[in-house]
């Protein structure tokens, strides 16, 4: 199995092969909805699920008509406190858990499991680059939720 992550394209080659242009992609990471390695020389490259980020963006862009605030907005929603599996005491201190207008990534993690990681090796960042894969996750954690909450209104 190949591993999707790893860096490869430069970022011509990446904007060739998704149809966008070169300002496109960095705007994407000023954005914070991009997070591309950069050699020491500070090049960018991109990997396999980096371009299927790009194309789940510009998919949510032009057919749902979706801002790049609502994007952020939504990808703010995913509960990555309950995904790695952060304490309470994490959870206090963490700006991912009080805030709801960015993704987990864009946040200056110090403290707690985050503050220990880059943001680009986050299982969180790499988990949800696909479209399919966010809405997979929305929706087993809201039927899981919903579950839940049945089972406490029935006992």
């Amino acid at each position: 199995m190949r591993d999707k992550t790893i860096p490869k394209y430069t970022i011509s080659s990446a904007a060739e092969l998704l149809g966008v242009s070169i300002p496109t992609l960095r705007l994407y990471e000023k954005e914070g909805l991009l997070i591309p390695y950069k050699k020491k020389s500070n090049h960018r490259r991109y990997s396999e699920s980096d371009l299927e980020r790009v194309r789940c963006i510009r998919f949510v862009i032009n057919e749902d008509k979706i801002s790049i605030a609502g994007i952020k907005r939504i990808l703010s929603l995913i509960p990555c406190w309950d995904l790695l599996g952060c304490t309470e005491e994490d959870r206090a201190e963490c700006l991912a858990f009080k805030d709801h207008t960015k993704p987990c990534w864009n946040h200056n993690h110090t403290e707690g499991i985050c503050g220990k990681m880059e943001c680009r090796e986050c299982k969180i960042y790499n988990h949800f680059a696909s479209c399919n894969d966010i809405k997979e996750s929305i929706i087993a954690r809201s039927l899981n939720f919903n579950m839940k909450t049945y089972k406490e209104t029935i006992t």
